[in-house]
């Protein structure tokens, strides 16, 4: 059994990101280098074991929407593009990501996700406040669930 999920994510983001920002995210969608400092997500601790066997906590960063070619589990393409909207009435950033995540992935994620929800355009802004930011699908259904951020929480379906 798998818990393997397709999320997809597509936001149109406002043209406030500094150089910074873009850099970082980037990075987490596999289109460039690693930042020296990371700016969006900062913390990746992981439990490692020093050089007497004593466990202790590392931060060890790795980009979060990086997955790119065919999908194992949910077919057809995993990819992540951020493309400028400089030449658009609305100025910003429209990024679209699809990957494959499990379940111990969500809380990473989930800071992304929430961090890009502060940036995006009014569009993606329900009448709540919420704000819609892509679906999620367990890889053996058919229907997916619509992510949104509010009150700094995903609402993961699990």
């Amino acid at each position: 059994m798998s818990d393997v999920y397709e999320l997809v994510v597509t936001v149109d983001l406002r043209d406030e990101l500094s150089e910074q920002e873009l850099a970082d995210l980037r990075w987490h969608l596999g289109i460039g280098p690693q930042p020296e400092r990371l700016a969006i997500v900062t913390e990746f601790p992981s439990v490692v074991m020093d050089e007497s066997g004593h466990p202790v906590i590392e931060n060890e960063p790795y980009p979060l929407l990086v997955q790119n070619g065919a999908a194992s589990r949910v077919g057809g393409v995993l990819c992540s593009a951020l493309a400028s909207r400089a030449d658009l009435p609305q100025k910003g950033w429209s990024l679209t990501s699809r990957q494959e995540i499990h379940p111990d992935d969500f809380e990473k994620v989930g800071e992304l996700l929430c961090w890009l929800a502060v940036r995006v355009q009014d569009t993606h802004v329900l009448v709540n406040d919420a704000v819609w930011i892509g679906h999620l699908r367990f890889h053996e259904t058919l229907m997916p669930h619509v992510l949104e951020v509010e009150n700094g929480q995903v609402s993961w379906p699990i």
